[in-house]
């Protein structure tokens, strides 16, 4: 007697819907970079061991290794936002464990809120001939930090 198999595992493993680019664009979207770490310059990766419900829904998460100055809370607080997708099979209830690095980065964050100062120099307003309209040269600068 030959058996039919559909499926490989017998318990489906949950995942997030649309892929890792679509949990990463969740978390750059609902990341809040906190105002200490800011203040003090702080970058890094917060590691987080989180629990997936038979619901797909997260109900515990754990700091394995963090970075403080509110990262660490932050981190925990996005990751609880997550739903993923779980397929009913066999009528168990099985909870899952799962593992995330949540990058907090300067460079990305001080983008959004850069300062600009910009500079030109030369002058449009003086009345030139047209041999010195030709020969017209400006310079823009622009600073940012």
């Amino acid at each position: 007697m030959k058996r039919n198999r559909k499926d490989k595992d017998f318990v489906k493993k949950p995942y997030f819907k649309g892929g890792h680019k679509a949990m990463d664009a969740f978390l750059k979207k609902h990341k809040k970079y906190p105002q200490e770490a800011l203040e003090k310059g702080i970058e890094g990766s917060v590691q987080i061991r989180y629990t997936i419900s038979h619901e797909g829904k997260v109900i515990g998460t754990k700091v394995i290794a963090g970075i403080g100055y509110g990262c660490d809370a932050e981190a925990e607080r996005i990751v609880r936002l997550l739903v993923f997708e779980v397929s009913k099979t066999h009528k168990l209830r099985v909870q899952f464990q799962k593992t995330i690095r949540v990058h907090f980065k300067l460079a990305q964050h001080r983008k959004q809120e850069s300062h600009i100062i910009q500079y030109k120099l030369g002058s449009d307003k003086q009345e030139k001939g047209p041999e010195e309209e030709k020969s017209n040269k400006s310079y823009h600068y622009q600073i940012r930090w």
